[in-house]
């Protein structure tokens, strides 16, 4: 067999060391080390290219990855093959395969362990935002779904929109408890911008002023998860992916954004009586009618609005996203008060509506309207 004599006689040596031993303890260990085959022990070899220095050298360079990626430069990180020619370039002669045993070793190290959530009737629902890809009339856009999941019952609620911006995200929430019959008393969030108003110190974060007044309205709190920890949030993660992919997936083609808004919203019936298996076989509308009886009561709804000051231009109109909105033209120099909905416009002076208007969402489009330029006309026929 080819094996030397001092091996064999090493192996024999430690068989009969631990057979000696076993006849004074009983130890399970001992009992292993007897019926097990023999083991090249490699704890004792020297590493002889991994220095300490290249240790230190590879941590600054994942360090410095951890700081990119909260200032929001993820793609910009170095990778396994980036820090050893970063490694190279300092004259270190290492190989690849050392470089990936270190990094993973280093990282090994800062592994965490997960707690599993229970949640009681009420307690909880999660917000978040994703993107879709769709074809309006044609042209293919990228709209944002916000959605909502119920941390108890897993039942789930989606709307589009062109935008994020902050009246689309007041919207949600009041169409949300509408349709759940209750509000919850508490809401989860990631550090998004309608959300979080400042990053105070390392863990604090200032809400903005329209968080805190829809959650004095509705009387629920509000939690923001850590940067980067999705899991915090896991129930929203997965359910904006699945909402994106079983509904969108059959079609994505559309002639209006009020038409694929609908049928999302027939699509998300259809989910919300699918049976769960994490849940019993039970339907997500089924457990919200069971948690109903838990929610806090549902005030009057909330008006939604962005609102905003703007002056009216010599053209009679006034500018909001890019967009522009025509008044009755004796407003002309004065500064009206505009509510942003989701869908409309509508501009007030003084505590009179003077003009409505459907919102529009290009760059640079004009919604007039005649009758408001009559005494214009009368003047310049």
């Amino acid at each position: 067999m080819k094996i030397s004599r001092t091996t064999v006689a090493k192996y024999i040596k430690n068989y009969e060391a631990s057979k000696s031993k076993l006849s004074e303890c009983d130890d399970i260990k001992l009992k292993e080390d007897i019926i097990s085959p023999p083991k090249y022990n490699s704890a004792a070899r020297v590493k002889v290219k991994l220095t300490d220095e290249i240790i230190e050298q590879i941590a600054s360079y994942l360090k410095e990855n951890e700081e990119k990626r909260a200032t929001g430069r993820a793609k910009q990180q170095k990778k396994k093959i980036d820090i050893l020619e970063a490694l190279h370039e300092k004259g270190h002669d290492i190989g690849y395969t050392t470089v990936c045993s270190a990094v993973n070793d280093i990282e090994a190290k800062k592994k965490e362990a997960f707690i599993r959530q229970h949640y009681s009737w009420g307690d909880c629902s999660e917000f978040d935002w994703g993107h879709v890809k769709l074809i309006i009339a044609g042209i293919q856009k990228t709209v944002y779904m916000g959605a909502f999941t119920t941390a108890k019952g897993n039942w789930r609620y989606a709307d589009i929109f062109y935008s994020q911006k902050m009246e689309n995200f007041l919207y949600l929430h009041a169409e949300f408890f509408e349709s759940a019959g209750g509000v919850y008393r508490e809401i989860v969030y990631d550090n998004l911008k309608a959300a979080v108003a400042q990053f105070v110190g390392r863990n604090f974060k200032k809400p903005t002023d329209d968080l805190l007044k829809l959650s004095i309205y509705y009387n629920f709190h509000f939690r923001f998860c850590n940067a980067e920890s999705p899991n915090e949030k896991g129930r929203i993660e997965r359910s904006v992916e699945y909402i994106r992919r079983r509904v969108f997936s059959k079609r994505d083609s559309f002639s209006s954004i009020d038409e694929a808004r609908q049928y999302l919203r027939e699509e998300l019936i259809k989910l919300n009586l699918k049976g769960q298996i994490l849940e019993n076989g039970r339907s997500g509308q089924s457990m919200l009618e069971e948690e109903r009886g838990y929610l806090l009561p549902l005030p009057p709804k909330y008006d939604t609005a962005r609102i905003c000051e703007r002056r009216i231009t010599k053209y009679s109109c006034f500018e909001l996203d890019s967009c522009f909105y025509s008044v009755p033209d004796t407003y002309v120099g004065q500064f009206v008060f505009v509510k942003a909905y989701p869908q409309k416009i509508t501009a007030y002076y003084g505590h009179e509506e003077i003009a409505e208007h459907e919102r529009m969402f290009g760059h640079y489009q004009w919604s007039i309207k005649i009758e408001h330029y009559r005494k214009t006309f009368l003047k310049k026929p």
